[in-house]
């Protein structure tokens, strides 16, 4: 596995939760394994203990996201920081994938499992992850989703720095209410012109 796609584990933790709906999915050790995708030997070291934990570590990569998002650049580099040191990688080179028919293995870098507990193991690899990915494309390209009240974690990829919603759905309803907006604005605009357009009555005295 690439280094990159481990930022990966830090997105999907954080849209655990939307703060504006008060709505959690992380509720129980079995939302905790589910969090580790493939990795089956790491999600079966998940006990209920791990659910507050993961939801202590989840509260400070949203804080990572939103500072990038605010434009604090330097607060977003020190609380991932913060999260590196707290929680550090064991990085190992692994071949388990080949790439020609000779069987030569491609060789990569690969975070190990962590030994201590299941969220040591999810905090190192995605807050490393995180760190590969902004220091490779910026703080930037850490958002938080714009279309109200999503506020979904997302990894821009796109080329030209552009993107602003964490899904297609989002970025089709966020377009939509701001295609209402610009018509009920005309509409008010219209009805306005109207009004001033009419010529008024002049009362005489007889």
């Amino acid at each position: 596995m690439e280094l990159a796609s481990y930022s990966d584990y830090a997105v999907r933790l954080v849209n655990t939760e939307e703060p504006a709906r008060s709505k959690d999915t992380l509720i129980s050790v079995e939302a905790v394994r589910e969090l580790f995708g493939g990795s089956r030997q790491a999600a079966r070291r998940a006990t209920e203990a791990d659910v507050t934990r993961f939801r202590s570590v989840r509260a400070r990569l949203r804080a990572v996201f939103e500072a990038a998002d605010d434009g604090e650049e330097t607060l977003a580099v020190d609380l991932l920081n913060s999260l590196l040191l707290e929680f550090p990688v064991s990085p190992q080179i692994s071949g388990h994938d080949f790439r020609d028919e000779d069987g030569r293995p491609d060789w990569h870098m690969h975070l190990a499992d962590h030994p201590s507990n299941a969220t040591a193991g999810y905090a190192a690899i995605a807050a490393m992850g995180l760190a590969f990915h902004l220091t490779e494309h910026g703080v930037d390209r850490l958002g938080l989703c714009e279309a109200a009240p999503c506020r979904n974690a997302y990894l821009d990829t796109s080329t030209n720095r552009s993107r602003r919603y964490c899904s297609d759905r989002c970025a089709t309803r966020a377009n939509v209410a701001a295609y209402r907006a610009r018509k009920r604005e005309e509409a008010e605009r219209t009805g306005r012109s109207a009004e001033t357009a009419q010529p008024s009555t002049a009362v005489t005295d007889r």
